[in-house]
């Protein structure tokens, strides 16, 4: 894993295994399919996604890939979650099972929806 600062999502998941690069390249092409308009960033060292500001972020470590849909994104999924260990606004997906794509989907297309409605309800 890189300790380095990465200057794009492609140099972050290049600083990992091959197996990992694998599941990074997954989450990212689920959450770009999700939200195909936020823009991808590098925030925290980490890939981030920003549409009506920061909707989820994702990260690679030795034992699972760390997604983060802070603040509210596990809030509205626990149940779904519960077979995963989570935190407050971040879960942990195993390395060695395979990502919950449909959930991730579903995750990413509730904060969008979340954010627009923030957006929205400020302009008014």
């Amino acid at each position: 894993m890189k300790t380095i600062k990465p200057k794009s999502v492609d140099e972050y998941i290049a600083g990992f295994p091959k197996q990992t690069q694998a599941l990074l390249k997954q989450m990212r092409a689920t959450i770009k399919k999700a939200a195909p308009t936020a823009e991808e960033v590098i925030s925290y060292n980490m890939p981030g996604y920003k549409l009506y500001g920061m909707l989820v972020y994702f990260a690679g470590y030795e034992n699972h890939i760390g997604f983060y849909s802070t603040p509210t994104g596990n809030s509205e999924f626990t149940k779904e979650l519960s077979a995963y260990k989570t935190g407050k606004g971040s879960v942990q997906f195993p390395i060695d099972k395979p990502l919950p794509v449909t959930l991730i989907t579903k995750i990413v297309k509730y904060r969008v929806k979340q954010n627009q409605l923030k957006t929205l309800s400020k302009k008014k």
